[in-house]
Formats: structure tokens, C-alpha cells, sequence
């Protein structure tokens, strides 16, 4: 896969050109702390760190993070639906990269209008109970275009991520409007935003430069001076040591690399162990924050697909069956191992890169990915959740209520191997609360990440009772694979201690005088709790509910310990105060943890008064209304709740504001079954429905007429790929940047060319075509790898010796490259014409050349739908795929009858959605790889907006998931479908199709859609 390709090789050459310009140079030899980062400066005191962790308003927290895009999803009213099932998982805050490209299109005009307004996104944040960490750049690479950069930064002069005047004047506007906006929205503020982060993996450089201490320095400033005074951060490509001046250093991992095809081929070293050491070498004085970790993986053009990548960085053995209607609950193989080794090196701020992946619609996109970016995430592309979604619930819960992780040290890193097990097959790492001075967890994985053998053992322990061997009961315990495991030794649940558990911990809650904990395993694993006591004797133990087998040992010293399997749900009752729910894995993914919220500013962060509830797809909040528990929340199939709560907030039960009749168990919880409603509905046959279509590309027909085109007319170039033409045959340099360019030359024949040549480049899969007059004499259909290419085509007959031609060429534009390396320039790689000659001739000369991209090109048209969403077909210069255009006067035709020849045309059809309120029915655009004449280009419009880039024979995209909101799920919809047929035998779609891919009845919040702009006269359309 090439994106993988040249993403390691960049950071290869990154690595060493580090190596080479830092030599030994140490942080501390090179650290300067400017003024604003002081913890006194009286700038704020709401968001403070010490060695250990984040405190926000005095208090410390694990912030668990997700990365999430905005302009991957521009329905601005879907946004708060995220963030409710990143709260629901159990995460605190959200990471978020701001693309400066589509803010500041043309320079000097800088838009936060439309789906480019971060406003809804960041209210939608606070609304959700999510702190946000804002990452504006200038740079975000992120796999976008240019990697943020806007399109005009290819033809400004001047290194870029540098010091040079060029840059620094070039992203002033955009610094100061953005981090106004980000300023106004600080927690200092009342805002949801606690950390800004400074430019973006500033790690490796192009030789012979190096990293620029001016530059950080001078971006800060700008930050600074545009109100910014949380935290600023910055995300190390690796632990490399690079940027330290910022407040908070931290890095980027992704130990599990991006090769999706392989999705089950691990390294045995792949578990890295050296994370600790490398953040106390660089910033011991500081929290060990990891700014990014992988969450999943991106997939380029000619890829597996997103499936593998899920797998990839998700399931991995088979657990049964459960309630939330997957049909299969798997343990996250990324999720178990990858997470919880991070939380073995006291990581206390972890970001997952991503956690909903969205979107790239219209030219978003760099070439090393395609339109989908679902990213294998636990919130898919669709919405919908992933079965990790479950198990880093599990995780980030258990994180929520253990106050003791955040102030532990590592103890044996570098002496984890067979440690606390005696088994050389398995690490256990020791992490110890080191100002508590009680609680350890020790985190166990198998030494050879590779392998999915079972391994048993036991575990000696120093706890506060002695050094104990557990089992105590005897059997042993059980690694299964690519699994790993968190015991914990004198933990403390409210006024009940364990002494140890073997079992995970999931939560635990103190609710009317009662410690409910929850623990869990696999399924039929053999785990103990033992639990401390005070008494002189040990409290009795009753099985209350379920069927597991609970065998007791008294401990010496005075601990009582418990033996189990855990299978299904087992409910038992130790003493008179403390409640021990023992869940297999399937049974513990059914649990959510809510917090009622508060008064004031940030009234939904609470997490005071825990509210626990079993069942239920999606559990999005609970609300206390005197006596009456109102729970809001997604089924996809009936649900058995059950309900963990005080009393005096829990007489009377409502979900999503239906009333619900309540039974108590046994033991003092209550039930309730709430039967799912998911009303059928029929989505159109697109087959069947009446289609119009018209040529799109009239340019090479004799009548047309080139005179409103752009003429082709610098003789000199900033770019740094030189001038190989006697003009710049570059689209940026006329300020075209995406989509689909034409270029025309105009000439006069000698009479000897045999065949026309040209190297055209426009990134990874992109393709050509190649018109002398009307006549088609060859294309370059692409493939997954090669970014340029250079053809020779055949004239069809010798030509008139004086007659006037014109070749025309029709190229893709697969966005600009992203600048990873600072100071490389790479993002400037052109997109147009590299070389060009006559066979047969050298004496012919192109009297004009002429250039179409977008109409208007920066000076953009469409508005509402932004600056990359069309590129220069006829149709979209025209606005034909726009909803309103009257279309009356076309011929009736189908993609799926397609065109007899080699051209584009356009295909337009509408249809209405009648889909009700209250339940999530997400809808894909589906289409079937064709193997009959591959070789075409298929764009899908959805009311205008562009939600499908699809390359039949490179793939491997075939679903193309539109968002409610772009579709209108209760009106009229227009679609459109571009297709440009590569061969002389033209080409078709084999199928076309809307399909659901999930039913959900859902208490998410009413979806207003973007707006649906409708079609226009545009002055000077051509």
C-alpha cells in the first residue's frame, strides 16, 4: 500500500535526519520556558499538571480522549450524537484537528461559516459533558490534502513549517481568527476546551534543516496573543524529544502499523515497552501524555477495505452473544493489549487517533486514502458502534473510578518478563500509587505479541497483608492469546478494600450505603477477589442471584477470599455493605455508568452520584426529576434493564420520556423490559426510477468554445518542481486545487507527429484521458501506486500539414500531498502537466494552453457546500448535480446503461425518504465492482454535496455511507453520478443501490439537515 509505503519511508528519512542534526543534544540543554508557562503567571488556574496528571479545577482526572474530525462530518447537528456515545463509552474528552485549507481557501478571506462554524461542534461538546483539545496546526497532516495547508500555499514562496517571513505572514490571519474563536470557548470562559495544541508532529525534518526554535516560539506567541491561555501542547511524531518548550509535551504511537491487508499478522516485539523511559528521558516533570494513539488505521486506494482495518486494530476471539444485537462479542485484540500496556507506563492522558473516523467528502482527502475514513474506529463511519466500542468502555470506566492510577510510577519495565508469574511466556508490569503508598496494578500480556497461545499461571503478590500466591484456593489463572489483563492489590471501592482482585475491576459505586463493584473475565475463567475486613470474623458471603459457584478461604491477617468463574451474571452479597456483580465479558459490556448532571457552567461534566445501568444498544444520559429516573438511550432489539440506583431517585422510571413499570430484585436493584420499536420502512429502487443524463464533456466537440477558460500563461513558477514546459502546466499556480482538471492545447500541425506524449501527475490512483479533437486516443486508467505517468498516444491519421488541432485532457486530482517532514515542501507537489512532445516532430509548438478547474477556483462558487466539494467537470462548473436544476430537456439514461464510449457524462434522478423521527436508520450508497469495460470514474452528489469518489478498478470502496442531514430523510432528494468511461468501449455501474446498514430506535436529537442549496444561474459558467 503506498500510503503506508511513503508514510514509513518519510519517517525513516525523518529519523535519521533527526538523528544527524540533534546529535546528543538533551532537552534540558535546549529547553526554554517562556513567561506564559508558568503555573503562577495568574493567566488560569483551571487546567494545572504536575509529574502525574491533568487537574481540571483542582482535581485530577485520567483524560481519556478521542479523535474526531468536524469537517469529516459537516452535518452540524449530528455532532452532539457523537459525543453522547463517546460520553456513554466512558471518555471525558474529545481531540480534534481544525483544517485551515477549507477556513482560508483564498488568502486573506477566512470563513468559519456553514460547516466550517466550530461553534455547533464545540457547543455540542459542552451539551455532551466533553472537554475538547483543540489542534488548529497551521500544519495537521491527518491524511487530508495538503495535510491542512490551503491550496495557495503551493504557489507562495518560501520554506512552510520554518521561521521564513512567507510562512509566519501567510498563516497570521488564520492563527489569530482561530484561536480568537478556540479563546472565546476556554474553560476559563465556561467553555469546554482545556488544551490547545501547537502545530502537529514537528518531529522530522529535510535535510539540511532542522528543527526551528523560532518557529515553535513564534507560534505560541501567536496563540498567545490571540487569547489563548489554557495549556499548550504539542504531539511528538514519537518520543523523540521535539518541541519541549510547549507546557505539556507529549507523543504519537502506533504500534500496529497501518497494513490493514494484514490484519492478523503481528510482530513479536509489536507491544513496545520503551514509552516510559523514553518520557522520563524527555520530560519527567511532566504527566506522561500520549497525544495520539492508534484507535484503528487509515486504508489507501487499492486497500483491504475498513473491515480489515477494524480487525487490524479490533476483534480478535469469539465471546459469545449479547443483548446490544451484535451477533458476536469479541475481545478488541488493540483495546486489550496495545491500551492497557499504555496504562502499564502510568499513561494518564491517551488520545485515540480516531474514535469516529467520518468522512472525506468532496476533495477533503490526501491521495493515500479514499472517500471513507471510517478508520476501523468504534464508531463507524455510519455512527453506528463497534463491538470495541464495548471493551474500551470497560477500560476508560474502570479508569474513571481508580484515583490511585494517577499517581503511579512503572516499577520493572525493563524487568517484566516472567515477574510476579515465574513464566518467561507472559510480562507483568508493576505499577505503584506512589503517594497513596497502597494500591499496585499489575498488568499481565504474553512476552511474544505474536502468538495466540493459552497460557496458565499464578501470581505471588506484595500486598498489605504479606506476599500471598494467587489463586489462594488453588487452580490458576488464564492468558488467552493476544489478551492482557489489569489485577489490582489493596484497591479501594468506597469503604470496601480488595485485597486483590484478578478479575477486572469495570466500576464500582457507592450507592444507599452500599459498595456495588463490578468485575468481570472471560467467559468460564477462574478468577478471586479478596476482600479486607476488620471484624474478627470474616463477613458471610451469599449468592444472591445466578449460578456461579463462589468457594471462600479465610486470609491470614484478615481477608476473605473468593473463588469463581465467571460466567454470565452472578450477584453476591459480602457482609452487609458490599455487592459484587461477577460478569463474564458479554454480561459486562451490557453496563453503562451515567452521571446526573450538575448546576452551573459545566453542569454535564459531573461525576459525582453515580447511576449504573445494564442493557440497552446505547445508554446516552439519565436525568433525576424528584423521584423519577429519566434515562435516554438506543435499542436495537428489546431490553432487560437493569437499574443501580438510590432509592429516593429511582420510584418511577422513564426512557427516552416513555413511562416504564419497575419490578425490584431480590437484592434490592430494580428491573425494567422496554420492547424495541423499529417501523419498517422502504427505501427507493434506484433501478426503477426515471433517470435524465447529458454529455459532460462538450470540450471536445468542434462548436465548443475555450474563450471563458483560464489561459495557461506563467513562464515562471515558485513551486519547487521546476518548469520542464515552456509554460506552468501546474492547476495550482491558476488556483485550481481539486476535483477533476481539463487542460486544452491549441496547435498547428506540421504534418509529421505520429503520437502525442505527456506526463501528467495528479497523486496515487489518479487517472487521464486524452482527446485530439473529438477523437479519444488513449488513456491512463491508473492504478493504486504511481502518482504520475507518462503516456504516449497514437494519433489516429497523419494531419494536415497548417491544420489547427486541440488536444484536450481530462486528469483526476487526488489532493496534495501531506508535508510530514517540516521544511520538505512536499505538499507542493504539482497537480497538471510535468512534460509534453510530439512524436514525429519537434517543431511543433502549442500556441495557448488553457486550464478549467472549479469554477471560480478560489474565487468558489458554492458557498454552502465549501471549496473543495466540485471540481471542473462541465456538469459541476455548470452546478448540474445540484438539487433545483431543471434537468427536462436531457435524455432519459442510467449509470446503470452507462455511456458507449469514452467521455463523462452526468445522471440525475430524484426521490422522496419518508424515515420517522425517533429512530436512526443510517443509509449507504452501494454499488457493485464491474468487470465488464473497469476502467471508469464514478462521482456521487447528494443534494449537491460530493459523498462518493469511486475508482472501479483500483477500489476498495463500494458503500459509500451519506449522513442524515445531507440526505433529507422526510423530502425530496436529488441524487447525481458522474461517470467518466476510460476505454474506447465506454463503461457502466453494474448496480446502484440504497441500503440501510443499521436500524436503531433512537433518543438522539433531531437532525436539522446542511443546507440543501439549490441550483442557480452561474454568471460566467463555461
Amino acid at each position: 500500500m503506498k500510503a503506508l509505503f511513503l508514510k514509513l519511508l518519510s519517517l525513516l528519512c525523518a529519523i535519521l535526519v533527526v538523528a544527524k542534526s540533534h546529535g546528543d543534544l538533551t532537552k534540558k540543554s535546549r529547553r526554554t520556558i517562556l513567561p506564559r508557562q508558568s503555573l503562577t503567571d495568574g493567566l488560569q488556574t483551571n487546567v494545572t499538571w504536575d509529574q502525574y496528571s491533568y487537574m481540571i479545577n483542582g482535581k485530577r482526572l485520567m483524560l481519556f480522549s478521542g479523535e474526531v474530525h468536524p469537517y469529516r462530518m459537516p452535518v452540524q447537528s449530528l455532532h452532539l450524537d457523537i459525543f453522547q456515545k463517546i460520553k456513554a463509552m466512558g471518555f471525558n474528552a474529545v481531540s480534534f484537528y481544525i483544517f485551515w485549507g477549507i477556513h482560508e481557501p483564498k488568502r486573506g478571506e477566512i470563513s468559519f461559516e456553514g460547516f466550517r462554524d466550530l461553534q455547533p461542534f464545540i457547543d455540542a461538546a459542552k451539551k455532551a459533558g466533553i472537554y475538547l483539545i483543540a489542534r488548529p496546526g497551521p500544519y495537521i497532516n491527518a491524511e487530508t490534502t495538503a495535510g491542512g495547508f490551503p491550496g495557495w500555499g503551493t504557489y507562495t514562496p518560501g520554506l512552510w513549517r520554518t521561521s521564513n517571513t512567507t510562512y509566519l505572514d501567510a498563516y497570521a490571519g488564520y492563527v489569530k481568527a482561530v484561536g480568537t474563536t478556540l479563546a472565546a470557548n476556554q474553560i476559563t470562559k465556561g467553555g469546554p476546551v482545556i488544551l490547545v495544541q501547537s502545530e502537529n508532529e514537528y518531529s522530522g525534518f529535510q535535510a539540511p534543516y532542522a528543527e526551528d526554535f523560532v518557529y515553535e516560539s513564534k507560534l505560541m506567541q501567536a496563540f498567545a496573543h490571540a487569547g489563548i491561555t489554557v495549556p499548550i501542547t504539542t504531539n511528538d511524531a514519537w518520543a523523540g524529544g521535539h518541541y519541549t518548550t510547549v507546557d505539556v509535551y507529549g507523543y504519537d504511537s502506533y504500534p500496529n502499523g497501518f497494513d490493514c491487508s494484514h490484519p492478523n499478522t503481528w510482530a513479536s516485539n509489536a507491544v513496545p515497552d520503551s514509552f516510559w523511559d523514553a518520557h522520563m528521558s524527555i520530560n519527567p516533570e511532566d504527566l506522561n501524555a500520549v497525544y495520539e494513539f492508534q484507535g484503528g488505521a487509515f486504508d489507501g486506494w487499492g486497500g483491504s477495505g475498513y473491515d480489515t482495518c477494524a480487525i487490524l486494530t479490533g476483534t480478535e476471539f469469539e465471546r459469545g452473544k449479547f443483548e446490544s444485537g451484535f451477533k458476536r462479542c469479541r475481545m478488541t485484540k488493540t483495546s486489550v493489549v496495545f491500551y492497557k500496556n499504555e496504562f502499564a507506563m502510568s499513561t494518564t492522558y491517551l488520545n485515540l487517533y480516531m474514535i469516529f473516523g467520518g468522512t472525506n467528502w468532496g476533495g477533503i482527502a490526501h491521495p493515500g486514502v479514499y472517500t471513507s475514513y471510517d478508520y476501523g474506529s468504534a464508531i463507524a463511519e455510519d455512527r453506528t458502534l463497534r463491538e470495541k466500542f464495548y471493551e474500551l468502555k470497560l477500560q476508560a470506566n474502570f479508569l474513571a473510578v481508580s484515583p490511585a492510577y494517577l499517581t503511579t510510577r512503572p516499577q520493572n519495565i525493563a524487568t517484566s518478563q516472567g515477574a510476579f508469574t515465574g513464566n518467561s511466556a507472559l510480562k507483568t508490569t508493576q505499577i505503584l500509587d506512589v503517594v497513596g503508598n497502597k494500591t499496585g496494578f499489575y498488568v499481565v500480556r504474553q512476552t511474544d505479541a505474536s502468538t495466540n497461545a493459552v497460557q496458565q499461571y499464578t501470581l505471588t503478590l506484595p500486598t498489605s497483608l504479606g506476599s500471598l500466591t494467587v489463586p489462594s484456593l488453588g487452580g490458576s489463572l488464564t492468558l488467552t492469546g493476544k489478551d492482557s489483563k489489569i489485577h489490582v492489590v489493596d484497591y479501594s471501592a468506597g469503604s470496601t478494600t480488595l485485597l486483590y482482585s484478578t478479575a477486572e475491576i469495570l466500576t464500582w459505586a457507592t450507592i444507599d450505603g452500599r459498595d456495588i463493584i463490578l468485575v468481570y473475565g472471560n467467559a468460564g475463567e477462574l478468577h478471586e477477589t479478596a476482600i479486607k475486613f476488620k471484624t474478627s470474623t470474616a463477613p458471610a458471603v451469599k449468592v444472591i442471584s445466578g449460578s456461579s459457584t463462589v468457594k471462600q478461604k479465610v486470609l491470614n491477617g484478615g481477608a476473605l477470599a473468593l473463588q469463581y468463574s465467571t460466567l454470565g451474571q452472578t450477584v453476591v452479597q459480602v457482609g452487609s455493605n458490599t455487592l459484587i456483580y461477577i460478569l463474564d465479558r458479554p454480561n459486562a459490556y451490557q453496563f453503562w455508568v451515567l452521571h446526573p448532571p450538575t448546576s452551573g457552567a459545566l453542569a454535564q461534566f459531573s461525576t459525582e452520584n453515580p447511576i449504573i445501568i445494564k442493557g440497552g444498544y446505547l445508554i446516552r444520559s439519565v436525568n433525576v426529576n424528584g423521584g423519577t429516573l429519566a434515562l435516554t438511550g438506543d435499542l436495537n432489539s428489546t431490553a432487560n434493564f437493569e437499574i443501580i440506583a438510590p432509592a429516593t431517585q429511582s420510584r418511577a422510571l422513564t426512557f427516552n420520556g416513555a413511562s416504564l413499570a419497575l419490578s425490584k430484585t431480590s437484592y434490592g436493584t430494580l428491573t425494567a423490559k422496554k420492547t424495541v420499536s423499529l417501523p419498517a420502512v422502504s427505501l427507493p429502487n434506484l433501478s426503477t426510477l426515471p433517470w435524465k443524463t447529458s454529455d459532460s464533456l462538450p470540450e471536445i466537440t468542434p462548436q465548443y468554445s475555450d474563450a471563458l477558460w483560464t489561459v495557461a500563461d506563467h513562464t515562471t513558477t515558485v513551486n519547487p518542481t521546476q518548469l520542464s514546459t515552456p509554460v506552468s502546466l501546474y492547476a495550482g499556480d491558476y488556483g485550481f486545487h481539486t476535483g477533476n482538471i481539463l487542460w486544452r492545447a491549441h496547435f498547428n500541425a506540421t504534418g509529421t507527429e505520429t503520437a502525442f506524449k505527456v506526463r501528467v501527475i495528479g497523486g496515487s490512483a489518479f487517472g487521464f484521458s486524452v482527446w485530439l479533437d473529438s477523437t479519444f486516443i488513449g488513456s491512463w486508467e491508473g492504478d493504486a501506486v504511481q502518482s504520475d505517468h507518462e503516456g504516449t498516444f497514437t494519433l489516429p491519421n497523419t494531419l494536415a500539414k497548417s491544420s489547427s488541432h486541440i488536444i484536450t485532457i481530462l486528469q483526476d486530482h487526488m489532493g496534495y500531498e501531506e508535508d510530514w517532514v517540516a521544511a520538505s515542501e512536499a505538499f507542493k507537489a504539482p497537480r497538471g502537466i510535468l512534460s509534453y512532445s510530439f512524436v514525429g516532430s519537434t517543431s511543433t509548438n502549442v500556441s495557448v494552453w488553457k486550464v478549467a478547474g472549479n469554477l471560480g477556483g478560489e474565487n468558489y462558487v458554492d458557498k454552502t457546500r465549501g471549496p473543495l466539494n466540485e471540481g471542473g467537470l462541465f456538469a459541476e462548473r455548470q452546478g448540474f448535480h445540484l438539487p433545483g436544476f431543471n434537468d427536462a430537456s436531457w435524455s432519459s439514461g442510467t449509470p446503470t446503461a452507462g455511456i458507449s464510449k469514452a467521455g463523462v457524462s452526468i445522471f440525475r434522478t430524484k426521490f422522496n425518504l419518508n424515515i420517522p423521527q425517533g429512530v436512526d436508520y443510517p443509509i449507504s450508497i452501494i454499488v457493485t465492482n464491474s468487470t465488464t469495460n473497469p476502467h471508469f470514474r464514478s462521482q456521487l452528489y447528494v443534494n449537491g454535496y460530493q459523498f462518493g469518489k469511486y475508482v472501479n478498478h483500483i477500489g476498495p470502496q463500494k458503500s459509500f455511507p451519506v449522513p442524515q442531514g445531507i440526505l433529507n430523510y422526510q423530502g425530496e432528494n436529488t441524487l447525481a453520478v458522474s461517470l467518466w468511461a476510460q476505454g474506447s468501449a465506454g463503461a457502466k455501474l453494474d448496480t446502484l443501490k440504497l441500503a440501510f446498514t443499521a436500524q436503531v430506535e433512537s433518543s438522539m436529537a433531531s437532525v436539522v439537515n446542511q443546507p440543501l442549496t439549490a441550483w442557480a444561474s452561474r454568471p460566467g459558467a463555461f
